[in-house]
This record gives structure tokens, sequence and C-alpha cells, in this order.
């Protein structure tokens, strides 16, 4: 349920505007160097305060409990608590039982009896992802020399998206964005075909991070209008190095030797001050709503970190899957 991988795992806890958040990593080899400092730059590329993002500013400082000793890691669970300081559960007491329409409010009512936490999305929200990205920095490291990277493609259909959001914020509205992820240096040979293939666990992983409506890997979507012989990728060495990389660098499900490159959709923010509608869960009756409090204008701006987050971890979890099928 709250948890990721087979040998490399992952696991979250916590709630947007509870205490705070907790992520609790399996599988991490000892000896591996491991500091709080090593967090600080994903965190900060993943943290609000930036135009087009929350003004929510949260110190994000990982407390590590346990699985490191003097600078190692043990080879025992990691667990580092992130503390929530700047909450405001208050803001959400006129939406009581009034789901937000776009978020988790009535399934996670409907799923959990009306015993879950609705405050910002509770533990739906988007907050969560401060536990990713954590575990991300560890993952990179036992990735080494593999190198992931996500970048804005565009945001509302632009590459030139800084007015855009400026002018949706004014509105009280948001934007989606396209965000593309490039893996390279992979290793051949990752993935366990076949409901394990490398492609449906990084789909896993990904369709995981809250707004998350799209994934495509390589040539995607375009596939459907291209010809074998426009898709196929020729390759030009023993190493399975490919002329093109149509097929994203991975085939049958296994890692080719090349980028891993995909493209996952973002859609807009939930959150808007824009009137929307929808019921009161306790009378049945139809309501009109305005969320207020604090929220991207797209949360499209902070998501590149937490997409190479979670592509670090499947492929941490591939490779520790892949050294253990050598012993």
């Amino acid at each position: 349920m709250n948890s990721l991988g087979r040998i490399f795992r992952v696991s979250l806890a916590g709630e947007s505007h509870g205490p705070g958040i907790a992520v609790l990593i399996d599988g991490c080899p000892p000896g591996i160097p491991l500091a709080v400092e090593d967090f600080a730059a994903d965190l900060e590329r993943r943290r609000g305060g930036r135009p087009g993002t929350t003004a929510r500013r949260e110190d994000d400082v990982p407390e590590i409990v346990s699985g490191v000793y003097r600078g190692r890691t043990t080879g025992s669970p990691i667990l580092a608590l992130f503390r929530n300081q700047d909450a405001r559960p208050g803001a959400y007491d006129d939406l009581a039982g009034k789901p937000r329409p776009g978020h988790a409010d009535w399934t996670g009512w409907y799923k959990f009896g009306g015993f879950n936490d609705p405050r910002g999305g509770g533990h739906f929200s988007g907050r969560l992802t401060v536990a990713l990205v954590a575990a991300g920095v560890v993952a990179k490291k036992l990735i080494a020399p593999t190198v992931v990277q996500a970048r804005i493609v565009e945001v509302g259909g632009e590459a030139d998206y800084t007015p855009l959001v400026e002018q949706a914020r004014a509105l009280g509205d948001s934007l989606g964005g396209l965000i593309e992820c490039r893996a390279s240096g992979v290793r051949p040979g990752l993935g366990e075909p076949f409901f394990d293939s490398l492609e449906s666990v990084i789909s896993h992983a990904v369709f995981a991070v809250p707004a998350v409506k799209g994934i495509e890997f390589g040539a995607g979507f375009a596939a459907a209008r291209m010809r074998g012989s426009e898709m196929n990728d020729p390759i030009v060495d023993a190493s399975g190095r490919t002329a093109t990389n149509h097929a994203g660098g991975i085939n049958g499900g296994i890692s080719s030797g090349n980028d891993i490159v995909f493209r996952v959709a973002i859609k807009p923010t939930s959150s808007i001050a824009t009137p929307q509608q929808t019921i009161d869960l306790e009378t049945g009756e139809a309501r009109q709503i305005r969320v207020g409090g604090r929220h991207d204008a797209c949360i499209a701006l902070r998501a590149p970190v937490v997409l190479e987050a979670v592509t670090a971890i499947v492929l941490a979890d591939a490779l520790r899957l892949a050294d253990e099928r050598k012993t």
C-alpha cells in the first residue's frame, strides 16, 4: 500500500497538516556516505516560496532517526522525519464535509468511511513528496554513475510559461505541465519481465506522485503514427547503442543501455480560488466553494526533482535485484 520496491524498499507515512512526514528506506547497503547536508539541494528544488508555487515554506531538514552512524549507512532501515512547522490546518475548517473537485477528498472519504484526514489532502497530499525526494537522494547514491535529470518542457502548452503562470494565479486558476525525465548511464539488463518490466515499474512509481495523469516512453504516443522502419532504432555496436532512441532506452521491458527517456503529464493544481461546485456530504445538497489557503498555481514547477527521485528509487531496486540474481 504505502511501500514501493522489492529489495530497495521505500515506505511513507504522514499527512499534509499533521505533525510531520516520515520515510523508511530499507535495503540500503552499508557503508554509503550519508549526511543531513546531502539532502539539501534536492529538497530546495522541491520547496515552495518561488513564483507560481505555494507560499507554504517548510524547513524540510530531515531528522535521521536510524540507519546512519558516523556519516555512513549501517545496512539497517533508514528512518527520516520531516516535522511540519508551517502547517495551517484551520484553513480547511470551512471546507469540512465539502470535497474539493479534482482532489481525493471524496474518494478518500468514501474509501475510508469518513475517517480520512482531509486537511490539505491529508495522506493524499503532494506534501508527502518530500519523503520521496529524500529517498531519491539515497537512491541516487546507489545508482551512480547513472544520472537522472528532469526538466519542464512546457506549462499550459507553452515553453515560455512564466507569463501564463502569473496570469493563472491572478485569475485564481492553475495550470498543468509536461516534464521530461532522462536517466543516462543506465546499464543494460535491468527489468524483470513480464509484469515487472522496467517501464511498468517506473510507471507505477510515477503514477504514485500526486497530480500525474500520463506517461510516455521514447516516441510514446507518436509511435502510433510511425512505420516500423521509422520507429525501430538501428543498433550500431555490440554494446547495444542505437542511432536513435524511439524506444526510450527500454526494449521488452529491459534496459538497453541507451538513455531512458520518458515524459510525464502533470494536471493543473486542483485547489483554486475560482468558484467550483461540490456537495455537502452531510446534507447531500449542492454547494459552491472557493478554495483559499496557500497553493501552487502550477504544481509542475516543483515536480522535476520528485520524478527524478522515483526514477532513481526504481533503478536502485532494479540494480539490487539484478545483483542478487548473480549471487
